[in-house]
């Protein structure tokens, strides 16, 4: 019965053996592959932590220069977080920001550069969306209306639809196209919720020119 036991177990043997001669390093080389994916993933989820960590940091630093209004010190932590960290949300509030500071203490273009940085390396749509509105404010002021409009023309429809309708507004009545201004605002104005405070100012604009909103919805109920 020894004997026999001992011929299984030695069938068994040989025939482990001959399929891992024939399966062997498919199997290696699998469980090689899966374990430096894991490992992969983990090293990037901790990367990507260190990263949001470091950046976090840094934006505490730009955010305390930017609010004391120092332009120079904002500006160098700004370039340092660019740099190391750029695809990151805090590059990207970053960049806003020191476009505001740098557009306040009259270096509009820095401040053209730096919404463009946004528009170029932003991840987040929101972010790329507010520098076009932005950015048409300062081509507006410098009176290019034209590189103006088509930044706004960039926005697409949706949440930020009625603020590029407003702005486009401003951009044509600044080249004297009132009907068109005219057509603009009224768009802004069906667009943004009746709730939003910034309507009224809208509002002011059509009826500077001539096209109140409420006289207009009077008008039309007491045509009816």
């Amino acid at each position: 019965m020894a004997t026999h036991l001992d011929l299984q177990e030695q069938e068994q043997v040989d025939a482990l053996k001959a399929f891992w001669q024939q399966y062997g390093n498919l199997i290696t080389w699998t469980l090689v592959a899966a374990l430096l994916v894991y490992a992969g993933i983990t090293g990037w989820q901790w990367w990507q932590r260190e990263q949001a960590g470091n950046a976090g940091a840094m934006f505490d630093e730009f955010e305390r220069a930017a609010r004391a209004g120092d332009l120079d010190k904002t500006a160098r932590v700004w370039a340092d977080l660019k740099e190391r960290y750029p695809r990151t949300a805090y590059a990207e509030q970053a960049a806003m920001m020191v476009a505001k500071l740098q557009d306040e203490k009259g270096k509009v273009d820095d401040a053209r550069a730096s919404l463009g940085w946004v528009l170029d390396h932003a991840v987040d749509d929101d972010y790329k969306n507010l520098a076009r509105l932005r950015l048409a404010a300062l081509l507006l002021q410098a009176k290019q209306y034209d590189d103006a409009l088509k930044q706004l023309d960039a926005v697409p429809a949706g949440p930020y639809a009625a603020l590029a309708a407003d702005r486009r507004g401003d951009v044509l009545l600044a080249q004297g196209r009132k009907d068109d201004a005219r057509a603009a605002y009224r768009q802004a104005y069906k667009l943004m919720d009746d709730k939003v405070e910034y309507r009224r100012l809208i509002d002011a604009k059509l009826t500077a020119l001539g096209a109140s909103p409420e006289v207009a919805a009077a008008a039309s109920g007491a045509s009816r």
